[in-house]
């Protein structure tokens, strides 16, 4: 009966979509010629439902530091990196963004050949990059401001490693919605988009220093000749990328991803971005409640006495666990999400700001506490969340429920991240 229904709905609909020289005869079609859309989901991701789950700590606060007290929140779905971003990955970023600097100097001199008008019918004189042409080496040789940018040269410029990495600057734009939606209604709507838009240029080469910086009295100079470049470790998770070059990437692989989807009239609607740490809890506990670890069980090794992640079992064992540093992603079993290495391994950065008290002070819906610290600022209000636990700790900060802080301007040897992206489409996932 129900099939009958609808495809009698559908036939009047048809007949009112064809007949008479309003196509809806006056009728209230919603009829804008519009398509059914999909979410595309990204490559790499895994899809996390929306769900309600107890968010905090799962055992005793042996300390009474009261900063991850238990609450229950509800969080909408997204998706997420299967495993934290690998070097391989950045590099694509950092080589993606040399490219883009590389043909700006190009475009220079030769406009014709390197970039093109954006709105050529309009009367536009603003020119975009032409990504399509391939980079003439003879071009890249005779241009002075390349030059100057590498201490060697080499027949393709993107072969050379000797860079100054100063000058591999990524800037992109983002819009403050936080401040647009405090200050727009007292403005009485007067105020346009443009007075929310901000530049962010952040250098994104990441610091390869890191292992020794982090560690005194420690031989750690191999790991930075080899960490980043070297094949053996391009399935690794990148290190030594602060809070602000995370977000760049975000908004690199954004927009890397919508110029794809220009191409065939498709937009991704929603950004990359970094999670929140709510997202990030509930992301890790896999669907469980109340979970101590990603794995569901209370312990940290498995019947076999094989350890569960990639962290410092015990005094000065960092071996014993299968990895003396960070250790290729996914080389241990996910959680039941189909997430890898959301304990140990490396902490990841969030977009949370942290607070001792947020968990009490943050909605239970969607919770996040956000501030963006500026250069002058109080360093205390430039720390952001971290969460996972890394190789070189103890067991207590790889459980879901710890919280822990980096300061946004500062990179070390053992925090990375992975990206988000809101669920907002249709699929057959959905029940509703």
């Amino acid at each position: 009966m129900k099939n009958i229904r609808w495809f009698l709905s559908a036939l009047i609909l048809g007949t009112l979509f064809s007949c008479g020289s309003g196509g809806d005869r006056g009728e209230l079609t919603g009829a804008q010629g519009r398509r059914p859309w999909f979410h595309p989901q990204p490559y790499g991701t895994i899809y996390v439902p929306s769900g309600s789950i107890h968010v905090g700590e799962t055992e005793q606060d042996v300390p009474m530091a009261q900063i991850g007290p238990n609450k229950q929140i509800t969080v909408v779905s997204f998706y997420m990196d299967e495993t934290e971003i690998t070097n391989n990955e950045y590099r694509q970023f950092v080589e993606s963004v040399l490219d883009s600097i590389v043909r700006e100097n190009l475009a220079t001199q030769n406009a014709e050949k390197y970039s093109f008008l954006l709105d050529p019918d309009g009367g536009s004189e603003e020119h975009g990059l032409n990504y399509r042409v391939k980079i003439d080496p003879e071009d890249v040789k005779s241009n002075e401001d390349i030059k100057a940018m590498y201490y060697n040269q080499a027949e393709t410029y993107y072969r050379v490693k000797q860079i100054d990495v100063r000058k591999i600057i990524y800037k992109y734009e983002k819009i403050d919605q936080q401040s647009a939606a405090k200050l727009h209604r007292k403005a009485g709507y007067k105020t346009t988009r443009d007075k929310y838009k901000k530049m962010e240029v952040v250098e994104i080469y990441p610091d390869t220093l890191v292992f020794i910086r982090d560690f005194t009295y420690s031989y750690n100079e191999p790991m930075t000749q080899v960490y980043f470049w070297h094949p053996k470790y391009d399935d690794y998770p990148v290190v030594g990328v602060n809070w602000h070059q995370a977000k760049a990437f975000c908004a690199w692989r954004t927009n890397y991803l919508n110029s794809f989807y220009a191409d065939i009239e498709e937009n991704t609607v929603t950004d990359f971005r970094l999670p929140t740490e709510y997202e990030w809890e509930f992301a890790s506990r896999g669907g469980r409640d109340q979970n101590r670890y990603p794995w569901g069980g209370p312990y940290i090794r498995n019947a076999k006495g094989c350890s569960l992640a990639n962290f410092k079992p015990g005094r000065g064992e960092y071996s014993s666990d299968g990895g003396v540093f960070p250790v290729r992603v996914s080389s241990y079993f996910p959680n039941d999400f189909g997430l890898y290495d959301m304990s140990g391994n490396v902490a990841e950065w969030t977009i949370s700001a942290y607070a001792t008290s947020s968990n009490l002070f943050s909605h239970d819906l969607n919770p996040d506490y956000q501030y963006n610290a500026k250069d002058e600022e109080s360093e205390t209000l430039k720390r952001k969340t971290i969460r996972g636990g890394s190789w070189k700790d103890i067991g207590h900060f790889i459980q879901c429920g710890t919280r822990a802080y980096e300061y946004q301007d500062s990179a070390n040897s053992y925090t990375g991240f992975r990206c988000v992206m809101t669920y907002i489409g249709r699929s057959n996932r959905d029940k509703n």
